[in-house]
């Protein structure tokens, strides 16, 4: 990656990106539709977004927030040593931790771990390794996921490989007293200035960050949006959205709703320079590169 961490300035509140991996090869089952053809007709994406196939590029990071004496992280990534049979995210062994380390960030210093919602890419720094036992990595870190997400998996029949991501992301903090399960079937503020705002349909309780301070407002998208292609077109869907009609009307209200705004757009998986103002043309939505620190 070109980079382990960017910033941005929010009004008061500070937002780190911290960089896990770059994902290669990942855009087919992303985005089944986002063709070479159709994303090279965009002259306005950035060329770290695509490789030289024109295929779709995506990264896997967290956010980091800092507001008040609040710190917050916003998804946690693949993480290391886990079994996937994703073999991008099969046993990884990053320095995601000295990277955080790197951004001032040590694992005692976050109050708040948010997950958008429970996917493998999403939850793996959860825990880490001690004597042999999955256990938090942040020790004194409330653990936040909506309702409506966890009551969805308890339904759901789990996969192998879904079973191994609980084993070893989800039940352990939940063993440790550090889950919460927040109702958010509306916008939800869970710190002074960040909202969980309900954005379903890649998941039934996703939910996207909303920032807010001293009159300036920031939008971590989570997996409502994979790839800056979605502005231009908002119909292309996930091939792992739980009901796509449902995402791509999240996806257009999102951005009909914060379009030609101050609103500082974070793309969850966007690859550098991730952050940026959407704006409206005759012929849909584009990313306007935001500066970073």
């Amino acid at each position: 990656m070109p980079s382990s961490r960017t910033q941005w300035s929010v009004g008061d509140v500070v937002i780190t990106r911290v960089d896990e991996i770059a994902l290669e090869g990942q855009g087919r089952w992303l985005l089944p539709d986002a063709t070479p053809e159709l994303v090279g007709a965009q002259p306005w994406l950035d060329p770290s977004s695509t490789d030289e196939d024109g295929e779709i590029r995506v990264s896997v990071h967290s956010f980091v927030v800092d507001i008040a004496d609040t710190r917050v992280i916003v998804d946690t990534g693949v993480g290391n040593g886990k079994v996937r049979e994703n073999p991008a995210w099969n046993d990884l062994d990053t320095d995601y931790l000295q990277r955080l380390a790197g951004a001032g960030v040590s694992p005692d210093s976050v109050d708040l771990v948010v997950t958008t919602h429970i996917h493998r890419d999403h939850v793996g720094w959860n825990t880490t390794v001690r004597e042999g036992l999955w256990e938090p990595t942040f020790p004194r870190a409330r653990y936040l996921t909506s309702r409506t997400e966890w009551d969805f998996w308890a339904s759901q029949e789990l996969s192998a490989d879904q079973e191994r991501m609980f084993a070893d992301s989800i039940t352990p903090i939940r063993q440790a007293g550090q889950l919460d399960v927040v109702t958010a079937e509306s916008a939800v503020e869970i710190a002074d200035g960040i909202e969980l705002i309900p954005t379903p349909g890649h998941t039934p309780g996703h939910v996207s960050v909303r920032i807010s301070s001293a009159g300036e407002t920031a939008f971590i998208t989570g997996d409502s949006m994979h790839h800056p292609v979605q502005l231009a077109h908002p119909s292309l869907c996930c091939g792992a959205d739980v009901d796509p009609l449902l995402a791509r009307r999240t996806r257009e209200l999102i951005l009909s709703s914060i379009a030609d705004t101050n609103t500082l757009l974070l793309g969850s998986h966007f690859t550098p320079p991730t952050g940026g103002h959407v704006e409206s043309t005759t012929t849909g939505f584009v990313l306007v590169p935001a500066p970073a620190r």
